[in-house]
């Protein structure tokens, strides 16, 4: 399964009801993220311009995004945003497929290389 980071914040209306009814979100969150075939790793409360941070493992994209579009269209989040995690034994070959790539690429303005 690959890893996702869910963070965002609370809206003001979402913050006043959760002052006058506090709780532990881990055990929503858990049943969202399952119910898309996925397991909650952990969740992060933060302050700043983020409220929370959440990392879910997920069997694809298509159930992150569900995850994400469920949760965010409750209307009780701001500024959500997912972010597909790599692993770190990963980089090496991305930086291969990476070095393919670049010599096919050719940047906005520049000639197209003459191909014999």
């Amino acid at each position: 399964m690959a890893k996702y980071a869910f963070q965002g914040g609370y809206t003001t209306e979402t913050w006043a009801r959760f002052i006058q009814n506090p709780g532990d979100r881990s055990a929503p969150v858990r049943r969202a993220v399952e119910a898309a075939g996925g397991k909650l790793e952990t969740l992060y409360w933060s302050f700043g311009e983020d409220d929370f941070l959440v990392i879910i493992d997920c069997p694809s994209d298509i159930a992150a995004a569900a995850v994400a579009v469920a949760v965010g269209s409750s209307g009780a989040l701001r500024n959500t945003r997912t972010t597909k995690l790599i692993e770190a034994d990963e980089m090496s070959q991305i930086l291969e497929k990476a070095k393919a790539v670049a010599g096919a690429y050719v940047p906005p303005g520049a000639r197209e290389p003459v191909r014999a």
